[in-house]
């Protein structure tokens, strides 16, 4: 009998370690306070968070910082720029809107040489098939500094004022408490996916405290949560939640544009049914064409010389573009107002072209479509409207390439998320394109990505399979 015993007991071993390790795999999911989730963006970035009673009762009672402090004037975002900036001895300084102001304070007192400045270096993981941890990333003059430090300063930046937030709210939480997720392009490499992580865990976030999401798998969550009045374009009675429901995952955010197919699975489930796919169009793109377009008033060496010598001024231009860029309507008539540094224009034009600002503007190719009233730059609506011409049409063809697909047979919607989601010209092009497939909208579609990793921090399990690769 004792033999028999021991015969069963080894026999059943292996389930019954399997049993406890599932019990204790349960009890680790289980062991948290918080979710918060971190959006590191090409342009901007923030973090949103949720406690765990609170989502078990209230899912979309998801708080996003309001907080950032642009300076003098206030942006319409609920992020900040992604910039970063070091030291002399390559230490953290500042990030965000402080790093944006400081380094043009320093610029102006002819003391940059003595730091180090990033921005927009998410690019550097786009499309790069060669990511690795040793690798290094040059600042805007060309110094060096390991790859791995920047991100990892960056997150612990988001990290840090996360806590502070907490803490100035007395909710008790602790970084322990808190599962983190931090978002990822779908249309990355693993290598580059890989390398978030690490750099995540080198800001300081536990290793089995962290999940990674990929955006359109977070934007598709949070909007299977929303009620059809906060989706644009959706009727009374439409849901995401019918099974095999096919649609289009469409992330438009500052840098890029990043497209997945999603499948809707019986139990809640997602399944990528085509390769994630993309371009460099996101709204950046604009603001590129913008300067081109002082360019051809000005010349490109007044633009860099102003960009240069007086920063503070070129950086409140672009802010303000940024600010009006995203009011404009396909229905916009008349004139387009901008406020300019007014002052600091002028004086360039005079000492570099010899010229006032309204002579230069007069003898330029706008001299019929642009005017100066103070320190307004008045646009003709028809003329800032082209400056977004380019941008739409390579977003539109991204689109015809992956709806073409075989796979891709049956999709009934096209899901806009991410910031520049919000532009009113992109939303009234693709919906005048795609006219068999219904076109949706998130509210706040900037914050659809950041509010669904946060919703998948508390149920990781609501995605299914991923087509050709291994989830991250």
């Amino acid at each position: 009998l004792e033999i028999s015993m021991a015969f069963i007991i080894t026999g059943l071993w292996p389930f019954i370690a399997y049993y406890v390790i599932l019990l204790v795999m349960a009890e680790k999911d289980n062991d948290y306070l918080l979710v918060a989730a971190i959006d590191f963006g090409t342009t901007y970035s923030g973090y949103a968070f949720s406690m765990r009673d609170t989502y078990k009762t209230d899912p979309l009672k998801i708080h996003a910082n309001q907080a950032w402090n642009a300076g003098g004037r206030q942006l319409l975002s609920l992020k900040t720029p992604t910039c970063l900036l070091l030291n002399s001895h390559k230490e953290f300084d500042s990030f965000g809107y402080e790093a944006e102001n400081k380094y043009a304070e320093l610029v102006m007192d002819g003391e940059q040489d003595d730091y180090y400045y990033f921005h927009r270096f998410k690019m550097s993981l786009h499309n790069n098939k060669n990511v690795k941890c040793d690798m290094t990333l040059e600042d805007i003059t060309g110094k060096s500094v390991p790859a791995i430090d920047v991100f990892a300063h960056s997150i612990k930046a988001l990290v840090n004022h996360l806590m502070d937030a907490l803490e100035s709210r007395g909710t008790g939480v602790r970084s322990n408490d808190i599962k983190w997720v931090l978002t990822v392009p779908a249309i990355w490499t693993d290598n580059s996916k890989q390398f978030m992580r690490k750099s995540a865990e080198k800001a300081g976030i536990q290793k089995d405290h962290l999940l990674v999401s990929l955006e359109p798998e977070a934007a598709s969550i949070y909007c299977q949560h929303l009620p059809t009045e906060k989706l644009s374009g959706a009727e009374s009675g439409f849901t995401m939640a019918k099974v095999g429901t096919k649609y289009m995952v469409v992330d438009l955010g500052g840098g890029t544009v990043d497209i997945t197919v999603h499948e809707k699975l019986a139990g809640g489930g997602l399944k990528e049914i085509s390769r994630a796919t993309g371009g460099e169009c996101g709204g950046t793109s604009i603001d590129a064409d913008f300067i081109q377009l002082l360019a051809k008033i000005f010349g490109a060496p007044l633009i860099h010389t102003m960009k240069r010598e007086q920063p503070e001024s070129y950086l409140d231009l672009i802010r303000e573009f940024e600010t009006v860029k995203r009011t404009i309507t396909p229905s916009k008539e008349g004139k387009i107002n901008l406020t300019i540094p007014y002052a600091t224009l002028d004086s360039l034009c005079k000492k570099h072209l010899k010229e006032d600002l309204p002579s230069t503007l007069s003898l330029s190719p706008y001299t019929n479509t642009i005017s100066i009233r103070g320190d307004k730059m008045r646009i003709d609506a028809d003329l800032f409207k082209t400056l977004f011409d380019k941008t739409i049409k390579n977003i539109v063809a991204l689109l015809q390439e992956v709806i073409t697909r075989k796979e891709s047979k049956g999709i009934t919607m096209l899901l806009l998320v991410g910031g520049f989601a919000e532009c009113s010209l992109v939303q009234a092009e693709i919906r005048k394109r795609f006219l068999q497939q219904r076109v949706i909208v998130p509210e706040e579609s900037g914050l659809t990505v950041l509010k669904g990793a946060v919703l998948f921090g508390h149920n990781s399990k609501a995605i299914g399979s991923h087509r050709g690769r291994e989830p991250v």
